[in-house]
């Protein structure tokens, strides 16, 4: 009877044992997808920043009653955003006749195998006329 107690014992405790080891591994998998997640929301955060300093680029090129345009500032704008985000290729181009600019920003999300390409559109509007 004992001996038979003792096998018990250890069918529990390995019964035990792999119970916590299916926590631990859905645990692990909880917390990769939050930095999964937290990553995304980095790489969303950047591309609204980098959307947002294109529009005071261009408030700050507009002059009195005309719509400006980036021109050679862009690419440099374009640089500096591709220093903070690898592979983010950005365009600022002008949507119609009342100074209506579209912000176009993509990157891969190298991290999420489901993700892919990613884009971020900005669409503002300045004071002005077109020339």
């Amino acid at each position: 009877m004992a001996r038979f107690q003792q096998a018990f014992t250890l069918l529990e405790a390995l019964v035990a044992l792999l119970v916590l080891s299916v926590g631990l591994l859905g645990m692990a998998s909880v917390q990769l997808e939050s930095l999964r997640g937290a990553h995304v929301g980095y790489q969303r955060g950047l591309t609204s920043l980098a959307a947002q300093d294109a529009v005071e680029l261009l408030w700050s090129r507009l002059e009195a009653g005309r719509c400006p345009g980036l021109g050679a500032e862009e690419a440099d704008w374009e640089a500096r955003w591709r220093a903070r985000m690898p592979g983010l290729q950005g365009r600022v181009e002008p949507a119609g006749d009342d100074c209506t600019y579209v912000v176009t920003l993509e990157w891969q999300a190298s991290r999420l195998a489901d993700e892919g390409e990613t884009s971020f559109v900005y669409t503002t509007r300045l004071p002005g006329e077109s020339p």
